[in-house]
């Protein structure tokens, strides 16, 4: 009988206390933690759209293009050239290959750049209306 009554435990109020105090806290974290995984993805397609910029860059300089012209991601992502690894939209299922493009325009011997970088959830521009460089970091990825 002296053991069971030296014998310790929670009682049901301290149990309850906890789990509301668990509770609290997964209430206040959870769209904390939602907020920041959607400014990742965000964050994600302008790295994306910038690597795009920098492999068309690339390939205006490699292949001494000296006017404008326009490439797709299909372009870009050329088996025999390759200027750019295959890139995953952070949202969903892929970019729109044929939609996503850099405008590489020519003004007098230099180069200016758009993007438009199109996926299944977000995306930079919309296919047909392209963010100038120069812009990407003020754009606000919809």
């Amino acid at each position: 009988m002296k053991l069971l009554k030296n014998q310790k435990g929670l009682t049901l109020i301290e149990l309850l206390a906890v789990i509301v105090i668990l509770g609290i806290i997964a209430a206040i974290a959870i769209p904390s933690v939602n907020t920041i995984i959607s400014n990742s993805k965000k964050s994600a397609q302008k790295e994306n759209a910038r690597a795009m910029i920098d492999a068309a860059r690339y390939k205006v300089n490699s292949e001494f293009i000296s006017t404008s012209k326009t490439f797709t991601l299909a372009d870009l992502q050329d088996d025999k050239a390759n200027y750019i690894e295959k890139i995953t939209d952070p949202s969903g299922d892929g970019y729109d290959s044929s939609k996503s493009k850099v405008i590489a325009k020519e003004e007098d011997g230099s180069f200016s750049y758009s993007v438009c970088l199109v996926g299944s959830e977000n995306y930079i521009g919309d296919g047909t209306t392209c963010i100038e460089e120069s812009k990407l970091d003020d754009y606000e990825v919809k």
